[in-house]
């Protein structure tokens, strides 16, 4: 699995958040026009770019974004501790992650978004003799809630979980409030700036002092975060007083790419 962002969505990232002309980028850079339109497009360049100068002008840290043209990947983070947590991947035209999580002594088991498809949602509960009782919503992109039909018509009981301002009051996420997954205890955290509705959940007390695992949607990837063009600041602010404040072995499971942890992308993410 490839990172979701090379170096020039990053830094793409940041330049349309901030509202700033490619041809600003490209004299900060010491590019060519044509040099930075192909940094921004595959993350390729012929001379080593200016990342000081590019870190000034876009409030990037330069020596983070180094790491990531260096071929940086995460190897932080595993599930290995959490036997009980599933990431799920659907591909059309883009790929697109959803987690099951359960308790392995109830058997009750909360999805975290759908992906696009539903049948090897339902075939990994089949295969392990679980019970569907929570769907939660980490924002309602399309890629996120497209199998959100045919998994509510499966599971009619099905208790839905999200920040959708369209959603009613008794599906909307509440300050404070614990969901109880069997032993496992599921509480959220809100992270508009890609979204509107954008949402983070924390999943904690796994047995065996396994680590927390926190479901992020499209707010942060290992080594970048999500596009948001129109609330770029709140999203960079979400991200870092709602996710990078939870403990250090916090493993985040994004919507796109590899999973990390909470100290690997305070280690090497150039936003933060």
């Amino acid at each position: 699995m490839t990172l979701e962002d090379h170096a020039g969505d990053v830094v793409g990232k940041a330049r349309k958040g901030l509202g700033l002309s490619p041809g600003q980028v490209t004299e900060a850079g010491g590019f060519t026009a044509e040099g930075y339109g192909r940094f921004e497009e595959d993350g390729t360049f012929d001379e080593l770019p200016d990342f000081e100068k590019i870190g000034e002008l876009l409030h990037l840290n330069p020596d983070k974004l180094a790491t990531i043209v260096s071929g940086w990947y995460p190897r932080a983070a595993d599930l290995e501790a959490n036997k009980t947590v599933r990431q799920i991947t659907t591909n059309e035209g883009m790929e697109v992650h959803c987690y099951l999580v359960w308790d392995a002594a109830t058997r009750e088991a909360a999805l975290f978004d759908t992906g696009w498809s539903a049948d090897p949602i339902l075939a990994l509960l089949q295969e392990n003799e679980l019970t569907l009782k929570h769907l939660f919503i980490t924002h309602t992109h399309h890629d996120h809630v497209a199998a959100l039909t045919p998994i509510r018509k499966q599971f009619p009981d099905l208790a839905l979980h999200s920040s959708s301002p369209n959603a009613p009051e008794g599906q909307r996420n509440q300050p404070g409030q614990v969901v109880e997954l069997g032993s496992l205890q599921i509480t959220s955290r809100e992270t508009p700036g890609h979204a509107d509705d954008g949402v983070t959940y924390v999943i904690d007390n796994f047995p065996g002092f396994a680590p927390k695992v926190a479901m992020v949607g499209d707010a942060i990837f290992a080594g970048s975060m999500g596009g948001a063009p129109s609330h770029y600041q709140l999203a960079r602010e979400k991200v870092q007083s709602e996710i990078l404040s939870l403990s250090a072995e916090t493993i985040l499971c994004p919507g796109h790419g590899p999973i990390t942890t909470v100290a690997e992308q305070l280690t090497v993410n150039p936003f933060f």
